[in-house]
């Protein structure tokens, strides 16, 4: 019997993909196992199958529920561009603040992705960006920001915001709200807002 008594697909499903989770940011994809999955979760291996194709899908669902869940929670608030970059800023640091392990996931394990697993969570990173490059746009064209090269700004402001994941603390010497409000400086100054 492939199921461990007790065990039930509407909990058991979501255990497995938050295992693979936490597994993939501690060891890397490569290093995990479709065993050391199941062990973490407590069902026998042959059970992940019941939930999961194979370790890429597991790896592929992650990635890309992520970049949908973030397109979906960030839309333009309108405003003009000023305020739609400020928010833009604000939201990625509150979303991935609570999300590190999948920003690390998403940025650190793209190269375990087969060819066409890779070129979807390149389209859903491409709409993502798009959004912050068309704020970006819209600023220079109304004369709010300076930005001589939109699509670079566009990338250097992403990895900046999405840097704070590497450091930030909860407890630390600054909060959460201290954060944004400085990145939102820098994120101001670097567009010339």
């Amino acid at each position: 019997m492939a199921r461990k008594q007790g065990s039930h697909a509407g909990t058991t499903g979501p255990k497995v993909r938050d295992a693979a989770l936490r597994l993939f940011a501690r060891h890397g994809f490569a290093a995990v196992s479709m065993r050391q999955i199941a062990a973490e979760v407590g069902v026998q291996a042959g059970a992940l199958y019941l939930y999961t194709p194979d370790k890429q899908t597991l790896l592929f669902e992650l990635m890309t529920d992520h970049l949908r869940d973030l397109l979906e929670d960030w839309q333009p608030p309108g405003g003009g561009p000023v305020a739609e970059l400020e928010d833009f800023a604000r939201h990625h640091i509150r979303y991935h603040l609570d999300r590190p392990d999948l920003v690390f996931i998403a940025y650190m394990e793209l190269r375990n992705l087969t060819p066409e697993n890779f070129a979807a969570v390149e389209r859903l990173r491409g709409a993502y960006e798009a959004r912050l490059e068309a704020v970006l746009r819209s600023g220079v064209a109304d004369g709010k920001f300076d930005v001589p090269d939109v699509k670079l700004a566009t990338m250097g402001l992403i990895a900046m915001l999405t840097g704070v994941t590497t450091w930030f603390k909860d407890g630390g010497r600054l909060s959460r709200v201290d954060v944004e409000d400085i990145y939102w400086g820098m994120v101001r100054k670097a567009v010339s807002a």
